[in-house]
C-alpha cells in the first residue's frame, strides 16, 4: 500500500493509504504501485486518480508536484478541486 497526501494551498485534501495512483506530469500520465523507485515530477494539468480506476478519489489538479518515496506519495498541488 503507498500512503499518500494530496495538498492544496487551502488544505489537505487526502490523507490515506491506497493502492496505486495515476497523476498528470508535466509530460504525460504517470502511474505509481508500491515499491516504486524514489522520484520527483512536476505537475501539469489533468485528473489525479486514487485507487484503482480512482475508486479511492479523483482530483482535477493544475501545477505542483509529485514526490514518491519508500512507499510515501506527497502530492502538492497549486489548484485542485
Amino acid at each position: 500500500m503507498l500512503t499518500v497526501s494530496v495538498i492544496s494551498p487551502e488544505k489537505t485534501l487526502f490523507e490515506g493509504t491506497v493502492a496505486s495512483l495515476v497523476a498528470p506530469a508535466y509530460d504525460g500520465e504517470v502511474g505509481i504501485l508500491p515499491q516504486h523507485a524514489p522520484m520527483m515530477t512536476l505537475l501539469g494539468k489533468g485528473e489525479l486518480r486514487l485507487g484503482p480506476d480512482g475508486a479511492d478519489g479523483r482530483f482535477q489538479i493544475a501545477g505542483g508536484f509529485l514526490q514518491v518515496l519508500n512507499d510515501s506519495v506527497r502530492v502538492v498541488t497549486e489548484n485542485a478541486k
